[in-house]
């Protein structure tokens, strides 16, 4: 599916930094979800630990509930939208006249939730793309089996994850060093664990972790009616270890420049020996594509050395299993339970599964995110707020561009082009301007999986489709429904939700002090990452290219340098620390945008704001960040997430100096840092 609108994404990638002043209660969310910004936990300086001064009472008595790995404001507002999308389905499915994609998100939906139909045709739906891979006889065969089950739309500029199932990953978009032209990325994968470090850490917590995921390969290979399950997943597992050993790491991931790598067809054959890459591209729809970026170049030589080295029956057995569970949501309920058992509970520690509800809603999104963000825009987004966002991003872009010309260290000429960002930038608020067409999308009432695998296939034709087309740079990588925020890079855009833009963010209805204070951080925070350490690779066209002088450029580094110092000092568990340098990009841009807002805030109330309307902004944003994560979640976030966990996200106000002036913060408490050492970029 698109990788986009994962459950896992979706909870994870809190790509922005926005404050809220109160949190409405979630459906099903209890009590616990609607704590007040005023509500500050006295025994708490704030100088000391300012996450729970502001949140010390939300996080007492707040439970994470039982179907979620973590519990905040994002994930209250997202079950609200959730719940408002339900609704819309069902009088959507109770419309006989209904038609076009609407009926098919509905016909989707309804398929997804008729369990009694799925038991009954039990694994027949999952026979036919079984018995595809246990036709292959030799390597020309795997080689074309490897390039159908290739998926696309995983964006390493903006991903929490890298990792894909398939043994590649495949993106389309606009060239590095081309932006004119859209070009294919491929990037590492093959791997059912969310990172190289969970097959290659020599921990306790690991090593139990690689013991129950080989018990769940062999539960799902023994589920699809596989014999010898056990030793097929021993086999399994043992391919996935050397696929990991090739893997680059988190922070090399993050490199843009170690991946600007330009391969042609070619160069595949001379540098990653070992697969028919003709076979492959063609299987793939790819042979029309002369050019490739390789994200990961010794992950995909080490792949494809792999399908030379491993025998025919462990390759068919490894997309056995990845076929199996990655549909196992669409199959019984057999497969629906022991893929959480593993995903879910040995993961993220999560108690139990979500309602059928939920996770029907998940896929729905996943296969038609546009035709169901639709419907939500046209019931829940008046148009006319859409003026009112675009006008404070308008305000907080030029309190931006100040800071800049205010800039004591940069060249006239680097701040030419940062200024040109600035002036180029294109903003996407709520809800595309074009709504793309779901037509060719056949969607059949009573065929989850059926549904499923067509839906994969027609966005996959979609992406596919991009190379032939030209680039656009107003083109959409959220749906409106989704609770988020993005910077494009490439694009040197941005994407605005419209989910996101509702109570306590964004309310028509409040005043400008609380809509500055919330949404516009979060605006601040996406405008920050054009400006970020790889953002600002990138010039207003969105070419890869050095636009700094050398002098700007070494005090940027060194800013950044005592950013990831800053971070890297914090450790949540006594034997994990936060990797400043994977967390860099969002704590700059949390830094900058925070900043930009602040200094929107102020010009647009300054000098009528009400005597404690620092701390009021101050107070928002970290309250923002009310998040609870269940351990195990937490540990896998501080491994694999480019964002730092919310107490150290609230903590970089401490390099900020009306922060400082609103709390009356003094040498001595814990998060006071002098001023030479507070660290300012923009």
């Amino acid at each position: 599916m698109k990788t986009h609108w994962t459950p896992i994404k979706t909870a994870l990638t809190l790509a922005l930094c926005g404050a809220s002043l109160a949190f409405a209660p979630a459906h099903g969310a209890g009590k616990d979800a609607a704590p007040a910004a005023k509500a500050v936990t006295a025994t708490v300086l704030p100088g000391d630990d300012f996450f729970a001064y502001a949140n010390g009472d939300w996080l007492a008595r707040t439970e994470i509930p039982a179907d979620r790995s973590s519990w905040g404001a994002f994930a209250a507002m997202a079950e609200t939208s959730n719940a408002r999308i339900v609704k819309l389905i069902e009088q959507v499915s109770a419309d006989k006249t209904a038609k076009g994609d609407a009926r098919k998100v509905a016909d989707f939906y309804n398929a997804f939730m008729d369990e009694a139909a799925i038991e009954a045709k039990g694994t027949a739906p999952l026979k036919p793309l079984l018995a595809k891979i246990d036709a292959i006889k030799d390597k020309t065969q795997l080689t074309r089996a490897l390039g159908q089950s290739l998926r696309a739309d995983i964006d390493p500029l903006n991903a929490t994850n890298f990792f894909t199932e398939n043994l590649f990953g495949l993106w389309i978009a606009q060239g590095l060093n081309d932006p004119a032209r859209n070009t294919p990325y491929l990037l590492q994968g093959g791997l059912g664990m969310p990172d190289r470090a969970y097959y290659l850490t020599d921990s306790p917590r690991m090593a139990e972790l690689r013991t129950k995921y080989k018990q769940h390969i062999g539960a799902m290979l023994k589920l699809a009616g596989y014999p010898d399950a056990d030793a097929r997943a021993a086999r399994v597992f043992d391919l996935e270890m050397k696929i990991a050993r090739s893997h680059a790491s988190r922070e090399d991931s993050a490199d843009v420049l170690k991946a600007n790598n330009s391969w042609t067809q070619k160069d595949f054959a001379a540098k990653a020996p070992g697969m028919d890459w003709n076979a492959f591209f063609k299987s793939a729809g790819l042979s029309g594509a002369r050019a490739f970026i390789v994200w990961h170049p010794s992950a995909v030589t080490g792949a494809a050395a792999l399908v030379e080295s491993t025998d025919i029956a462990t390759w068919k057995d490894f997309l056995a299993f990845h076929q199996v569970n990655h549909f196992a949501p669409n199959l019984p309920k057999a497969f629906a339970d022991q893929r959480f058992e593993f995903s879910g509970k040995a993961m993220s520690g999560t108690p139990q599964q979500s309602p059928r509800w939920k996770r029907a809603l998940a896929a729905t999104n996943d296969a038609l995110d546009e035709p169901v963000g639709r419907l939500y825009v046209e019931r829940h987004f008046p148009a006319e707020n859409k003026a009112r966002v675009q006008k404070m991003v308008g305000n907080i872009i030029a309190a931006f561009s100040k800071r800049i010309d205010q800039l004591d260290w940069m060249a006239p000429a680097t701040r030419a082009q940062a200024q040109e960002k600035l002036k180029t930038m294109h903003v996407g608020v709520a809800y595309p301007d074009r709504w793309r067409s779901y037509a060719g999308l056949k969607v059949l009432p009573g065929d989850a999986l059926g549904n499923a695998v067509r839906a994969e296939q027609f966005h996959y034709a979609q992406e596919i489709a991009r190379l032939k087309q030209k680039v656009d740079r107003s083109a959409w990588a959220m749906p409106p429904q989704l609770v988020n925020a993005v910077n494009l890079p490439l694009q040197n855009a941005m994407n605005f939700p419209a989910a996101i833009l509702q109570p306590p963010f964004f309310d028509p209805k409040a005043s400008d002090a609380a809509n500055y204070g919330a949404i516009g951080s979060i605006i601040g925070h996406e405008i920050s990452h054009s400006f970020d350490d790889q953002g600002a690779q990138f010039d207003a066209q969105g070419r890869l290219r050095d636009w700094w002088t050398k002098e700007d450029m070494a005090h940027f580094k060194g800013a950044a340098d005592k950013l990831v110092a800053q971070f890297n000092a914090y450790k949540p568990f006594p034997d994990l620390a936060v990797n400043g340098q994977l967390t860099l990009s969002e704590n700059l841009a949390d830094l900058a945008g925070v900043a930009a807002a602040y200094d929107a805030y102020k010009a647009s109330l300054w000098p009528d704001a009400p005597a404690d309307a620092d701390k009021q902004f101050f107070l928002g944003y970290a309250q923002a960040w009310q998040t609870k994560v269940r351990e195990a979640a937490a540990r896998q976030r501080v491994l694999t997430d480019g964002h730092a966990p919310a107490e150290y996200r609230t903590a970089i106000v401490r390099n900020l100096e009306p922060w400082y002036k609103a709390f009356d913060v003094k040498p001595g408490q814990a998060l006071y840092l002098a001023p030479a050492e507070r660290v300012k970029v923009w």
